[in-house]
């Protein structure tokens, strides 16, 4: 019923030839450069730490995994080597998402600056 009452109203105001007014035009909106709120280098070294800190932790988790894999295996612990197993595909992973994250981190930056 709303919509029947919306659509008679619309075809109405359509008919009826009322001169709408015309828009104001809008001066421009200013676009200036982007600007960092900090000083470069410090967010650089920021990122840096970050970025190499997650490749070591990465590469950590790889060897610790990788050494719970064999001493589950020689220990007779079936669902601790699954576990070692698990961990590493999670380190590979992670190591995996931090290479994609530094080259699009790298080029988003470097468009600001």
């Amino acid at each position: 019923m709303l919509i029947h009452h919306l659509l008679f109203h619309v075809v109405s105001v359509l008919a009826s030839g009322v001169p709408r007014p015309t828009p104001t035009p809008v001066s421009t909106v200013p676009n200036p450069a982007p600007q960092s709120p900090v000083s470069a280098s410090g967010v650089n070294l920021l990122l840096g730490y970050a970025k190499w800190g997650s490749l070591t932790a990465c590469g950590a988790s790889a060897l610790v995994s990788g050494g719970t894999i064999a001493v589950g295996h020689h220990s007779n612990r079936p669902d601790f080597a699954d576990k070692g197993k698990r961990a590493l595909l999670w380190s590979l992973g992670g190591a995996g998402v931090t290479a994609l994250a530094i080259p699009t981190l790298n080029t988003i930056f470097n468009a600001v600056h």
